[in-house]
């Protein structure tokens, strides 16, 4: 049984959540950490913090592109870390520990993680399986490139925003035109990712039950409302500038493309398995007011 673990980068609370999960697994667990608070811990031992001799953790380091070879990964932070770690989880199921703020992506309270993750531990490992749930991806294509499928968003824009700048487009939905004109750029999200980016740029809520995708023009000089189609959709951008565009997976991943080009998005085969209890949509979003 491998369990992966992954920390947000720079919080000491993390860390120590990290080290205590870690350490309430025997023998017949093998934890591994993302290299980034596997080094932290390392450093800290070397000072001289945390338990000595056998209560002592010193996990492996696993990358983040290896993760899809444990049997549960959980991620410790905000949303952000989540994402991160879903980026290679592949069918691996994923749970998430909430340090932030809102916590869309993490479902459990820290004081809960414990006992959280050693449950579906044991379904593992009475059954080979727990229960999960699914949440949608959706990937971008151009003639030669496709980035990683993204579990929030993905983002057509211009090298700069603001008035003089950004891109024309033309936004097909199953070779249907939606809309054409200037604008900053397009937002594609999933119900997953209505919450954030796409929500700052005036887009709708969509609750994560909802099998769709979301179509949100950013700035356009001629905008039209926010779109939202049916996730198996096939959305084509057309895209003219004439200091070419980026296409963004999650804020992490881009690509540039020379102008003029087209993207085509379309939801992903890959979707992110999510373990654990259910979160509660509307208690997160009430943390927005």
């Amino acid at each position: 049984m491998q369990l992966g673990i992954v920390g947000q980068k720079g919080n000491p609370r993390a860390q120590s959540l990290v080290e205590a999960i870690g350490r309430s697994f025997r023998d017949d667990v093998d934890v591994l950490v993302d290299s980034v608070t596997a080094e932290t811990l390392s450093e800290e031992r070397g000072r001289g913090y945390g338990p000595s001799g056998s209560e002592r953790f010193e996990p492996d380091s696993i990358a983040i592109d290896d993760l899809n070879t444990c049997d549960l990964v959980v991620a410790i932070g905000g949303d952000g870390t989540f994402l991160f770690a879903a980026r290679g989880v592949e069918d691996t199921p994923i749970m998430g520990v909430n340090l932030g703020e809102v916590g869309f992506l993490n479902g459990i309270a820290p004081d809960d993680a414990i006992e959280a993750v050693h449950d579906v531990v044991d379904d593992l490992r009475e059954d080979g399986q727990t229960s999960t749930r699914a949440l949608s991806r959706v990937r971008a294509t151009g003639e030669d490139w496709t980035l990683p499928p993204s579990l929030n968003e993905v983002v057509i824009q211009g090298p700069q925003r603001g008035h003089g700048n950004g891109v024309d487009v033309t936004v097909r939905v199953d070779g249907s035109l939606y809309t054409s004109g200037h604008a900053d750029g397009v937002l594609v999200a999933t119900p997953t990712g209505s919450t954030a980016y796409n929500l700052s740029e005036a887009g709708p809520l969509v609750h994560p039950n909802v099998d769709a995708m979301v179509v949100t023009e950013m700035a356009a000089e001629l905008e039209m409302p926010p779109l939202v189609v049916d996730e198996d959709s096939e959305l084509t951008i057309n895209v003219e500038s004439d200091g070419g565009a980026t296409v963004v997976s999650d804020g992490r991943v881009s690509q540039d493309i020379e102008t003029p080009a087209r993207v085509t998005l379309r939801r992903a085969e890959e979707s992110v398995h999510v373990a654990g209890p259910p979160l509660d949509f509307f208690a997160a979003l009430g943390k927005l007011e």
